[in-house]
């Protein structure tokens, strides 16, 4: 291309390194421009180009955010919201036009992932893939063992048996439930299946994301790294397209 923009200047925007390193990069021959070895000199449109370094595909595209927010309670999980309650776009400072990932009911709290990437949002919440989420989980009363096996057997909800989860007990009236599927409020209808009303709810690890310095009520973006582990972890390959799906 004669015009775009410098590839080591692409490259570094999104975290590989200085420019220089970048330059490094791609003389070793370790990144490619839609399958092809790139060269110093090459210049991109970070929009329309797939660009991988390593083999893997690099988040470039200017148009593509991913922010992590931790959300505190009285926060609605939609882009707007009729009553005039304040929504989780509130609290993320991005120009772009972002959408939160699945939901989290207004008085749950922790972490949520917002972005314009709309075939990533998709695989994280399709039950196929099976991502975990994990919740400190406050309750009336002390589950016995027998009621943590339950809930680690599945228990009968309205809408089907809840698949097996990892539950475990942290203190008394608190645990810690992994669960690898998104029903609507799932967490506290499994432990209101066995006796034990939740009162306090939060989110602490979406796949392989956490952050427990993330103070309620605020934001971040996720680093390079932390994309990139989330496209694996949803097996998206190298041939995804980079421009958002129509």
């Amino acid at each position: 291309m004669d015009d775009g923009e410098r590839l080591q200047k692409t490259l570094a925007r999104a975290g590989y390194g200085s420019r220089r390193a970048c330059e490094i990069l791609i003389s070793e021959g370790r990144v490619t421009i839609d399958g092809r070895v790139a060269e110093l000199g090459n210049r991109v449109d970070s929009e329309t180009q797939m660009i991988c370094v390593d083999g893997s595909m690099a988040p470039v595209a200017q148009s593509r955010v991913y922010f992590l927010l931790n959300k505190p309670t009285g926060i609605v999980t939609t882009a707007s919201d009729p009553q005039g309650r304040p929504t989780v776009l509130s609290l993320v400072p991005s120009s772009a036009r972002i959408f939160p990932v699945g939901r989290l009911d207004m008085n749950t709290e922790g972490l949520i992932i917002l972005t314009n990437d709309g075939r990533l949002a998709h695989l994280l919440t399709h039950p196929s893939s099976g991502i975990a989420k994990e919740y400190l989980v406050r309750v009336e009363g002390d589950p016995s063992p027998g009621a943590i096996r339950r809930l680690r057997d599945g228990v009968d909800l309205d809408d089907g048996r809840t698949s097996p989860a990892q539950v475990s007990r942290v203190s008394e009236g608190l645990l810690r439930i992994v669960i690898h599927e998104g029903r609507n409020r799932q967490v506290r209808r499994m432990c209101a299946a066995v006796g034990h009303e939740v009162t306090r709810l939060v989110r602490t690890r979406i796949g392989p994301i956490q952050d427990p310095t993330l103070t309620p009520g605020s934001s971040r973006q996720l680093s390079l790294g932390e994309v990139r582990r989330l496209m694996e972890a949803v097996g998206m390959s190298d041939d995804i397209a980079s421009t958002m799906p129509s």
